[in-house]
């Protein structure tokens, strides 16, 4: 089985964060979603989410391109990598992701672990920044 793990807060869900996941599905046959804590939101961007982790991972696990929706971890960001060990983790184009302290971490749990950014889709329209300052 060709696992594929992806990242995001996917607050405020829209066409983009649908084509984030699509892409990221092609790419194996066993989608595993984390959705960032809403702790880990706030320490992270400096705001809260407009609707809270349950709400979020609602919304992914109603959207049935994912196999397996699970909250991050907020003691470990990299226990879901461990846990799945996937064969792909799946980036979003604008996701901020220190990459040399992933590799080493991949190192560090003995996994070869390709590392691929998704495309954007239409990002001028489909940016939850630009979504939220609309609300």
């Amino acid at each position: 089985m060709k696992t594929v793990i992806t990242f995001g807060t996917f607050d405020i869900f829209h066409k983009g964060h649908q084509s984030y996941l699509e892409q990221a599905k092609k790419l194996g046959n066993y989608l595993v979603v984390v959705v960032a804590r809403d702790k880990t939101v706030e320490m992270v961007k400096n705001q809260k989410s407009v609707n809270s982790e349950q709400e979020r991972i609602r919304t992914i696990k109603n959207n049935k391109i994912s196999d397996k929706v699970i909250l991050g971890n907020l003691r470990n960001k990299y226990a879901a990598i461990k846990k799945y060990k996937p064969t792909v983790i799946a980036l979003g184009y604008d996701q901020k992701v220190n990459l040399a302290e992933l590799k080493e971490k991949l190192k560090e749990f003995n996994l070869q672990i390709k590392i691929v950014r998704m495309k954007s889709y239409k990002p001028e329209i489909y940016k939850s920044s630009k979504l939220k300052d609309k609300l």
